[in-house]
């Protein structure tokens, strides 16, 4: 099967075709760093984060790009409301989002660039669009630039609408525009609202660029004027990636040959936001899973499909995971250590070629486990290393393996000196039992035992000896 993308713009899985033999670059709209990341927030992180692996997987040389919208309206508001400085806030959130990633074993991106790093070329482009005659500084002196709609007669055509059928666009003051639609391209400073470190010099008076711009203006910065694939929530199809499309197009630029959207993480069947109140930050989802956990969650589902976040479905999915990972503990115990660099199966192949089929690939990896915990009984042998080092390597393309360094206490780090405690208690009282058992003294045996279970910790008698698990 060639791999297969369900295109947004297209609204149909199309084979990809890359506009060069070998490569692809990618787009995705990061996030606005106005607040701590919650669930919903990191999805998008996650899902494309399995898409870049996966290309690689085909060997791909992949470009991609992920950005970041450090000055906004929102950015601005917030600050204002907590009494510091927007940039203070923005990085401070940055710098949250970025511990997000790094928990989940996000990958990081070829480059991360930030609007506020970038006046430069969304002037440039604004300029191409003014001249173009897709664009126009506002006649009432506030500095403001927009993008005229009627221009360009594609306007519509990703999410498929009419422009007398949308509603008004309410990124800037409407006496400025022509048209209610007209979006923003360069917001004018408010000297009396705004602090003056939110502007820079324009050729239409002090400003900050819009939203929809800065992403137009990265991309072709580090993507050029076409590229492989524009990602995003699909929330951002319109007005946000609509309006990417149109500015691009019209100042001559082909941008995205494929749109990939992820769907949300839903609670109470809403959008997981801040301004529903019914966000999930995710140092607090930490307290109560390992990151690797929080992550099979999120790969498990298709990343087209809506998930309905209920602990009690990550409490689910953290205990198929934990059953995953319990198979490469036995597979190890027995064969000393389980090697990566496994062989990938047909079906796992197959289901990440049909549109990023996650859910089909993890049921893969439960068949493959399935056969590896029948090879266990049989002790080591090259089946086994096999299967286990299969497991392993599946577990890889989806960021889940559990030997990753991503997901292991650095040497010297608290989580690794607690595991050798606790390897070392363990160990003690395991050798007590056994000593018990020796001695034919079975009651103080199975009172160990108990002890032990009720820390927390699960005993296993295999024939290479005891096992425990938390």
């Amino acid at each position: 099967m060639p791999l297969r993308f369900y295109d947004t713009a297209t609204r149909e899985v199309r084979d990809f075709v890359p506009l060069e033999e070998g490569k692809v670059g990618i787009y995705l709209c990061g996030l606005t760093v106005q607040s701590e990341p919650h669930v919903g927030h990191i999805r998008s992180g996650v899902n494309f984060d399995v898409l870049q692996r996966w290309l690689r997987v085909k060997g791909y040389d992949v470009t991609f790009i992920r950005n970041t919208t450090d000055i906004d309206d929102k950015i601005l508001a917030k600050s204002a409301e907590q009494g510091r400085p927007w940039y203070n806030l923005a990085y401070a959130m940055n710098r949250e989002l970025q511990k997000a990633y790094d928990a989940l074993n996000v990958a990081p991106p070829t480059y991360e660039p930030a609007a506020t790093g970038h006046v430069p070329e969304i002037i440039e482009l604004i300029n191409e669009l003014i001249a173009r005659g897709n664009a126009y500084a506002a006649e009432d002196g506030s500095g403001d630039v927009y993008f005229d709609v009627r221009s360009w007669p594609a306007y519509g055509e990703l999410t498929r609408q009419r422009i007398d059928d949308m509603e008004a666009a309410t990124d800037a003051d409407p006496r400025g525009k022509r048209d209610p639609r007209d979006f923003a391209l360069w917001k004018g400073w408010k000297k009396e609202t705004e602090p003056e470190t939110a502007a820079w010099p324009s050729p239409w008076g002090p400003g900050r660029p819009g939203w929809h711009i800065e992403c137009s203006a990265m991309a072709g910065k580090y993507l050029g004027p076409a590229f492989d694939i524009h990602g995003g929530g699909v929330d951002l199809r319109f007005p946000h990636h609509e309006n990417e499309q149109a500015q691009s197009r019209a100042a001559g630029r082909p941008f995205a040959s494929y749109w990939l959207h992820n769907a949300w993480i839903t609670t109470s069947g809403e959008k997981m936001s801040k301004s529903l109140g019914n966000s999930l930050l995710v140092p607090s989802v930490l307290e109560r899973v390992r990151a690797i956990e929080l992550r099979f969650y999120m790969v498990a589902a298709h990343y087209r499909s809506h998930v309905e976040f209920s602990f009690e479905a990550l409490d689910e999915a953290a205990a198929g995971f934990r059953r995953i990972e319990g198979y490469l503990d036995r597979a190890a115990s027995v064969l000393g250590s389980v090697p990566d660099g496994g062989m990938l199966c047909a079906e796992f192949l197959e289901a990440m070629d049909d549109d990023l089929g996650t859910p089909a690939a993890v049921a893969a990896i439960h068949d493959v486990v399935r056969e590896g915990n029948k090879l266990l009984a049989g002790g080591a042998s090259e089946a086994l290393r096999g299967n286990a080092a299969s497991v392993r390597a599946m577990l890889d393309v989806l960021g889940l393996d559990p030997a990753d360094p991503a997901y292991a206490g650095s040497g010297g780090s608290d989580d690794g000196k607690l595991s050798a405690v606790v390897d070392a208690l363990v160990g003690g009282l395991l050798a007590e039992r056994d000593a018990a058992r020796a001695a034919k003294d079975y009651a103080a045996a199975d009172a160990i035992r108990d002890r032990i279970k009720a820390a927390g910790i699960e005993i296993e008698d295999t024939p290479n000896g005891p096992r425990w698990t938390v």
